[in-house]
């Protein structure tokens, strides 16, 4: 009789060993139950439920439309399809910012509405306090720094970050103040490679990058970009790994035909 090995569910803490001994942290987005599961018995670390939902899954130009009731529900999903990683939550635009008491709140229905192990915001100096009341409440909280899309209209492009000295100073400035807040890991975006590694060395928490480079402490791509369903967007740090939007349409094309063609179902696919 086979023994089923049990699932260890990786932790904040797993993270954190993991960056002591300088193994990468992958960690990818996904927003519903069946593609949660493939990423989740792939070995992903990480699943971000990120509110790029509000772009690849009901298709906003922006991240900023998309709410918490629909954050939840998507969180909800994903949590229903996953053994193994770590799922974090992004707080969607006006849920947090600005006050900490509505922060709070809104941190407490996600994690006790979904099940997911932490959540993640955008923002250095201005969320420090939001952070804080967060972890108060024993929620696990993991921050953004860099480009931050949900402030896409401050500004105005989403052009590489941190460029300019004084930019770069605030970003790594902004990154202790989270590291100091209690924050367990920080995705960096679209900044220089340099900078980014240079934050990763500093710091003793994980640092996630996208569009940061390599000498960070791991990675995190858009699930739909790096498999290829979203094939408009095509930053220079996307990677992608197949091209479903071709092979999908493909196969639904054939479908279609069989089914004007009289092909299908045959006398096998029929009672």
């Amino acid at each position: 009789m086979s023994v089923q090995k049990e699932v260890k569910r990786v932790t904040t803490r797993t993270l954190h060993d993991m960056k002591s001994r300088g193994e990468k942290i992958a960690m990818l987005t996904a927003y519903d139950f069946s593609m949660a599961r493939l990423v989740d018995a792939a070995g992903v670390d990480v699943i971000l439920v990120g509110d790029s939902a509000s772009n690849v899954m009901a298709g906003h130009e922006t991240t900023l439309p998309i709410t918490l009731d629909q954050m939840i529900y998507h969180a909800s999903s994903v949590i229903r399809g996953t053994q193994r990683a770590l799922v974090v939550v992004d707080l969607p635009f006006g849920s947090y910012q600005g006050n900490s008491k509505e922060a709070l709140t809104s941190a407490i229905r996600v994690m006790k509405e979904t099940g997911a192990h932490a959540i993640k915001l955008e923002g250095g100096e201005e969320v420090v306090e939001s952070v804080k009341r967060i972890l108060s409440a024993g929620v696990p909280v993991m921050g953004h720094l860099g480009l931050t899309p949900q402030s896409i209209y401050k500004f105005g492009t989403y052009v590489v970050r941190a460029r300019e000295e004084e930019e770069a100073q605030k970003l790594i400035h902004d990154a202790h103040l989270l590291q100091e807040a209690g924050c367990f890991a920080i995705v960096i975006e679209k900044v220089p490679a340099t900078l980014a590694s240079r934050v990763a060395s500093e710091l003793s928490i994980p640092i996630i990058g996208i569009g940061a480079g390599g000498g960070v402490d791991g990675q995190v791509l858009v699930l739909h970009d790096m498999l290829g369903i979203n094939t408009e967007f095509k930053p220079r740090f996307l990677r992608s790994y197949l091209n479903l939007q071709e092979q999908i349409t493909g196969a639904i094309g054939n479908y279609v035909q069989d089914v004007k063609s009289k092909d299908f179902p045959n006398a096998g696919e029929s009672y």
